[in-house]
């Protein structure tokens, strides 16, 4: 139970500038060779992570089996058996901006370290609680809320260290295999720990999700890491969380994601949450045939991930996410509509390629839209927009379907499902994809008399530019550019001045909050940036580069204060 994506996931997916100017641009995609799709286990490190979070999510879903199962003996409660699913997957949508911010500013070796053992120390006290026949129903729901907690927790270091483990041309199919194994899992899973439950008892089924852990454990433990070199002190928590914040307001790439993430996982929420009820209610059909139709959904997941790093050389995201989305929306329709068995499989297997297809385009926008600085706490934002989404649009479909019928219910979340896929439409993926976020170090540092306590502040940088009246609206629209950066990475304020007596001088400026903030903006800048700085600077037309100043808050000494006040 590694929980490397969202618990819900696991469900679904089954589912030269020495002048020391700061400047961003949208670099447009560059073709590369197409990479296979199991490329990424060709890294030992992704490799060995991969194969033990295999087994550890098998042991999720044998966890999963066997909890329900015991809810369900001894309660006999539909109430109490959702009550083990909602205990699993509130904390997501809790702790994970937490635990984003912890994962960026803390080891994430160690950090994944701790969370892992606890989770293996609540799922080892559920098993001896089991076989000493201690468990009733508050108590698995607690524990069950416990290992939920440790779950949230971990998802965001896990998701960010994928972007560790492998270089960033091989991400996207790394993304894809990770989901791959998600629905091998779901497939072996739920069989196994039927099979486990029902010829052993639900402790032994505990017991194996408990030892599932050690495989993630060790790899973890034997994991090196390269480490990132940075003179400066780790953030605070709560400045970590502000800055994270602060980043996924003024990165509009990343905000592409989420708005299509939103648009996709509220209406797509819908068959998996009626599923079961058109199987039993509308088929006249037991759990064999909701377990084969969830079997279907699998292949076709495993299938699409196969597939996608061909469809991604002939198609960027912006024709795949539409297209996946429309195709989605039909196997919804379907569902509603269509009652022969075959039929449905069909599409069902169809419905498993279109959902891997947006999951993976939109995990992958939001693993490289962001620098590695931020990437925990952006990652964190994503799982909580999937979490909510996918919770709350169940919710909604299943009161419709309450009201209204089950048919109607998907009928009207199918429309809605492509209505909102072309109001996405504007909000690009692949702009997202194809930015730079590696680290370029190119900020020199800044000239000072002395040294700047970390502490002091506000600091107010400033840039001379000297721009010919016809290239003024070029150099407006970069500058510009350039802002939504400062912005991004620290600055509380920013803007761009116009000399009134000599047109064609301008000034901009930008304030952060401390010295220590404004040095940390020298470790985030990147290449992409780097690129826009050029541009900006081949447009100043002066033999000496632009003029960059610093100046740092000012606040009279106390005690030389006073002593002027009794000077007679």
């Amino acid at each position: 139970m590694a929980r490397i994506m969202p618990h819900t996931t696991l469900r679904l997916a089954a589912g030269c500038v020495t002048s020391g100017v700061h400047w961003d641009a949208c670099a447009m995609p560059s073709e590369t060779p197409a990479i296979g799709a199991w490329a990424p286990l060709r890294h030992p490190g992704f490799r060995a992570l991969w194969l033990a979070v295999l087994t550890s999510n098998i042991g999720t879903w044998v966890q999963d089996v066997a909890a329900s199962w015991f809810m369900s003996e001894r309660t006999g409660s539909p109430l109490m058996v959702a009550a083990v699913q909602s205990a699993t997957t509130l904390p997501v949508v809790a702790f994970a901006l937490v635990a984003g911010t912890l994962a960026d500013i803390v080891d994430r070796r160690r950090y994944l370290l701790g969370v892992q053992l606890w989770m293996l120390f609540v799922a080892t006290l559920v098993a001896l609680q089991a076989h000493a026949g201690r468990l009733d129903a508050w108590s698995l729901l607690g524990l069950t809320f416990a290992l939920g907690t440790g779950a949230a927790m971990a998802m965001p270091a896990q998701a960010a260290i994928t972007a560790d483990l492998v270089p960033r041309p091989v991400l996207a199919p790394a993304v894809a295999l990770s989901s791959i194994g998600m629905n091998i899992a779901r497939s072996i899973g739920p069989a196994l720990g039927g099979l486990i439950v029902a010829r052993f008892g639900a402790a032994w089924a505990f017991s194996l999700n408990a030892l599932s852990f050690l495989g993630v454990v060790f790899v973890l433990w034997r994991w090196r890491p390269e480490k990132s070199v940075s003179t400066l002190p780790t953030e605070s928590f709560g400045g970590a969380l502000r800055a994270g914040l602060r980043y996924a307001v003024q990165a509009g790439e990343f905000r592409s994601v989420l708005v299509k993430a939103a648009c996709f996982f509220v209406f797509a929420s819908a068959l998996p949450a009626q599923l079961a009820i058109v199987v039993r209610q509308q088929l006249s059909a037991g759990a064999g045939t909701y377990g084969m139709l969830l079997g279907f959904i699998g292949a076709g997941a495993i299938g699409g991930a196969i597939a996608l790093p061909k469809l991604r050389k002939r198609f960027d995201a912006d024709r795949l996410v539409p297209a996946a989305t429309l195709l989605y929306s039909l196997t919804m329709l379907a569902l509603a509509g269509i009652r022969d068995l075959r039929l449905l499989c069909v599409a069902m297997l169809a419905n498993g390629m279109s959902w891997i297809t947006v999951l993976s385009s939109l995990q992958t926008a939001a693993h490289v839209s962001v620098p590695a600085w931020v990437r925990a706490r952006a990652l964190s934002l994503y799982i909580v927009v999937f979490s909510a989404g996918m919770a709350g649009g169940s919710l909604i479909w299943g009161t419709l379907a309450q009201h209204a019928g089950t048919e109607f219910a998907l009928t009207v979340a199918a429309v809605s499902t492509v209505l909102a896929g072309v109001f996405s439409l504007r909000f690009r993926l692949s702009v997202a994809m194809a930015r730079d976020t590696t680290p370029s170090a190119h900020w020199p540092q800044p000239a000072v008399a002395a040294e700047i306590d970390h502490a002091r502040g506000p600091v107010l940088v400033t840039v001379e530019y000297l721009i010919e009246p016809a290239d003024r609206e070029e150099f407006l629209h970069h500058i510009h550019l350039l802002g939504g950066t400062r912005r991004r990475d620290g600055a509380v304020q920013w803007g761009v001045m116009e000399d009134a007596a000599r047109p064609g001088r301008f000034l901009e400026y930008f304030i952060v909050d401390s010295w220590l903030e404004h040095l940390r903006q020298h470790e985030r800048v990147t290449h992409e940036e780097q690129r826009l700085q050029d541009r900006i600077r081949a447009l100043h037309r002066d033999a000496q580069p632009p003029s960059v100043r610093h100046f740092v808050g000012a606040t009279p000494s106390n005690s030389h204060f006073v002593a002027l006040e009794n000077v007679p």
